[in-house]
């Protein structure tokens, strides 16, 4: 898929956008023309991903927020909607893993992994829905191809990321009639920080490989392209449904 300049002078907001795939979807979207707000908890590697943006001549503001708060929920919908006067795209990425088995889990862990995987993302649709372009607004949220299948020890990742799915289906239904369309996308092991413990680990690593069809882990340039086709206009008829980008896994 080709990114050309298919997003030009559209506003879109991507939380964790400092690393993994937060910031290969901010440079593809800043390749394709969008103006970006971005987000994340990490300044230093924000500033880093915001250079690179303007680098590909993107108009690029960055936000220090936690998305698991309200009130800075509420102060981003205000900085944004300031700075740029609209907003066209959200694409609701940022997540953790935490891995160990469930009876090892403190009800804390639990709500730190579901808070910043799932309720970031009601948080954020609540607060942005109301200013988001009618006829051409695009909701993206990254779910997991453990919102599918699932392995041991991710009890609160597979629930988290399994919620994504039900919201995502709801609220399609519910903005479907403004034109704003909403999705999820899937993505299979990857080559990004989240998957740190698997990549150093020769073994695990040869384990997980070898379920993969293609023989390899994902780029996160893969899923950027593809996050760029659900948030043009391309996508149009698209909504409600979650693309899952996972190098076969599935298919077996």
């Amino acid at each position: 898929m080709s990114t050309d300049k298919k997003l030009s002078g559209k506003v879109a907001v991507i939380t964790g956008a400092s690393k993994g795939l937060g910031k290969a979807m901010a440079l593809a979207f800043a390749d394709a023309g969008a103006r970006l707000a971005l987000v994340s908890r990490d300044t230093k590697l924000l500033a880093e991903v915001q250079a690179a943006c303007r680098e590909r001549a993107a108009e690029a503001e960055t936000y220090q927020v936690d998305v698991t708060s309200e009130a800075q929920v509420e102060k981003l919908r205000q900085d944004v909607l300031a700075r740029f006067g609209k907003v066209t795209i959200l694409v609701n990425n940022a997540g953790i893993n935490i891995r160990k088995p469930v009876t090892d889990f403190s009800l804390a862990e639990w709500h730190q992994v579901l808070d910043t995987n799932l309720t970031s993302v009601f948080l954020l649709c609540r607060t942005f829905v109301p200013h988001i372009e009618t006829g051409c607004g695009r909701i993206i949220s990254l779910a997991s191809m453990m919102a599918h299948i699932s392995i041991a020890h991710r009890v609160p990742y597979s629930a988290s990321k399994a919620g994504i799915m039900g919201l995502t289906k709801s609220l399609a239904l519910e903005l479907a009639a403004k034109g704003i369309t909403v999705n999820a996308i899937s993505p299979g092991p990857c080559s990004t920080e989240i998957n740190t413990p698997i990549l150093n680990n020769p073994e695990l690593l040869a384990k997980f490989t070898a379920q993969l069809p293609v023989g390899r882990f994902g780029k996160p340039e893969e899923v950027a392209a593809l996050a760029v086709f659900l948030a043009s206009g391309d996508s149009g008829f698209i909504t409600g449904t979650d693309v899952v980008i996972d190098g076969g896994w599935m298919a077996q």
